[in-house]
């Protein structure tokens, strides 16, 4: 079995995919499981129509795991991150692989490929599998899905890609077949007029500025989510537009969800979100990317958020400084 996080995102599905297919040409049967539905804009990658979904299953999903010897889990660093397959997961005597990019990785795996130099867990893929000898079993369909996952991992290659190595291998993944063009088309440029419109109200409506704290938010309640029909995956990437604001370093969406607030938070520089999440809202990620969540209103959330900004007032203007 294979796993990738919860509300999958490009390099989640890219490198579960890759490593699936990966397995496959070597002879070992494989499948794909995701704790819940993944965004309409990926639903066109290589193999995902295969891919088992624990909420609409997870009778056939729970038996699967069962007879899985080996389970690999891509693209987290511990079994919470997998909601109710963590503790179908957990339970399983399989040897648990973790193939992962974020920081501090939990101690309950039996084997770890923890590198937080990496763009995304694609690229680790990449490096496992060429590391093996075996890159010549690197087709067109497993090169689309880490192109993918590279991709959207680093923002188009606009951040997370400071290294070289990363455009080599992005270089290497064209010369098997990938059209960069065509993927960047599949999956941005296939937003519905509801995703659209609701872009455009997040940032007329409810995006608040703080300049003296170089900070910009934005907040989606569950009546503004209802009211433009979101669907999974409808705010990926709306978190990322407050930081092109000059002299804004900090962007965090706030999302409303039946009993919690949903944090995304991204940042420019040496300001690190990771640090922000883990002491304040239960979450964690990397420097400049990190996810948390409240289980406060989202009134109260706001003002949480707001009052803990002065206390990072010294690094959030360094960096604000560009």
């Amino acid at each position: 079995m294979i796993v990738a996080h919860t509300n999958p995102d490009g390099d989640a599905l890219g490198s579960a995919l890759a490593m699936a297919r990966f397995l496959q040409r070597k002879g070992i049967r494989a499948a794909v499981m995701v704790p819940n539905a993944f965004p309409g804009f990926l639903s066109w990658m290589p193999g995902i129509g295969e891919v088992l979904n624990w909420e609409d299953d997870a009778k056939d999903c729970a038996a699967l795991t069962r007879e899985a010897g080996m389970i690999f889990c891509m693209d987290f660093n511990a079994l919470n991150r997998l909601d109710g397959l963590g503790t179908q997961v957990q339970s399983s005597t399989a040897v648990k692989v973790l193939i992962d990019h974020h920081i501090s990785p939990a101690a309950e795996f039996d084997l770890v490929f923890s590198e937080t130099a990496v763009s995304s867990t694609s690229e680790l893929v990449y490096q496992l599998i060429t590391s093996l000898g075996e890159q010549g079993l690197i087709d067109r369909e497993m090169a689309i899905n880490l192109f993918v996952g590279i991709m959207t991992d680093t923002g188009s290659f606009s951040y997370a890609c400071g290294h070289p190595q990363t455009f080599h291998i992005a270089a290497d993944l064209v010369a098997r077949g990938v059209d960069p063009e065509w993927v960047h088309r599949k999956v941005y440029d296939t937003y519905s007029e509801d995703r659209m419109r609701l872009l455009g109200f997040s940032l007329s409506e409810r995006m608040k500025v703080l300049p003296e704290l170089h900070t910009a938010y934005i907040y989606l309640t569950l009546q503004d989510l209802e009211d433009f029909r979101f669907r999974i995956g409808d705010t990926e990437g709306l978190v990322n537009y407050p930081l092109s604001i000059d002299g804004i370093c900090l962007s965090v969406l706030f999302t409303e969800k039946t009993d919690h607030i949903r944090m995304s938070l991204r940042s420019k520089g040496m300001f690190s979100v990771n640090t922000l999440v883990r002491e304040h809202f239960e979450g964690g990620g990397h420097r400049n990317a990190a996810g948390g969540n409240s289980y406060l209103t989202m009134n109260e959330t706001l003002d949480k958020f707001e009052s803990l900004l002065p206390l990072y007032k010294e690094s959030l203007h360094a960096n604000g400084k560009g």
